[in-house]
C-alpha cells in the first residue's frame, strides 16, 4: 500500500493557479523560469539576554512552537563594552523554513497570524530588498495562535524574511500578491 503524500494547500494553489498566471503576466517561456518561494527565515533577536540568559530559552521555545522546527541559537561575533555583551553570547535565535513547512507557515502567516495583528492597514509594499526579497516584522508573538497567551513571560517580536527566486522587485510583489499577501494601497 503506497502512502499518500500530503501538499500544503498554498503550494498547491501556486502551482494550479499562480504559475499559469505569472507565465500570461510575464511571458516566460516555461514554468522554470516563473518566480518561486525559496525560504523563509524567521529570526527573533533577544537583547535582554545579556542580564537574563532564561530570556534566550523562552524565546527559542515560542519560536518552535510557532515555526514546527527547532531554533538555531545566533552568538554575537563581537565584544561591546557598551552592551555588556561579549563574543560568543547568545542574542538571539532563528529558524530557516523550507519545502512543506515553508508553506504551511506562510499559509498561517496570511490567514491567522496578520488579520489577529491590531490596527492592521496592511503590509508596507517598500520592505523589498531590491534582489526581490520580503521582509516584515511582528510585533508580538501571540499573533499566532500556537502560543499560549498564559505561558508566555515576555511579549516579543520577530522579523520574517521571504526569500524568492525573483529577479526583481517587480515581480517579486505581483508573486506576493497572486499568494495572497495584504499590501497597502499607495
Amino acid at each position: 500500500m503506497e502512502e499518500e503524500k500530503y501538499e500544503p494547500r498554498l503550494k498547491i494553489r501556486y502551482e494550479e493557479e499562480v504559475v499559469p498566471d505569472l507565465i500570461e503576466k510575464f511571458s516566460y517561456r516555461n514554468k522554470l523560469e516563473v518566480p518561486a518561494l525559496q525560504k523563509i527565515v524567521v529570526n527573533m533577536g533577544v537583547g535582554e539576554a545579556v542580564t537574563s540568559p532564561k530570556e534566550i530559552e523562552a524565546a527559542a521555545r515560542d519560536i518552535a512552537l510557532i515555526t514546527g522546527q527547532k531554533p538555531l541559537m545566533i552568538r554575537a561575533k563581537k565584544s561591546v563594552a557598551s552592551f555588556r555583551l561579549r563574543a560568543g553570547m547568545k542574542v538571539g535565535c532563528k529558524v530557516t523554513l523550507r519545502r512543506a513547512r515553508m508553506y504551511e507557515f506562510l499559509d498561517r502567516l496570511l490567514s491567522i497570524g496578520l488579520p489577529r495583528i491590531r490596527d492592521f492597514r496592511g503590509l508596507n509594499p517598500k520592505s523589498f530588498d531590491g534582489h526581490g526579497n520580503y521582509s516584515l516584522g511582528i510585533e508580538e508573538q501571540l499573533t499566532f495562535p500556537e502560543i499560549d497567551y498564559d505561558k508566555i513571560d515576555k511579549i516579543r517580536g520577530m522579523d520574517i524574511t521571504i526569500v524568492t527566486t525573483a529577479r526583481s522587485d517587480e515581480e517579486a510583489k505581483v508573486l506576493l500578491d497572486y499568494l495572497g499577501f495584504p499590501f497597502k494601497a499607495i
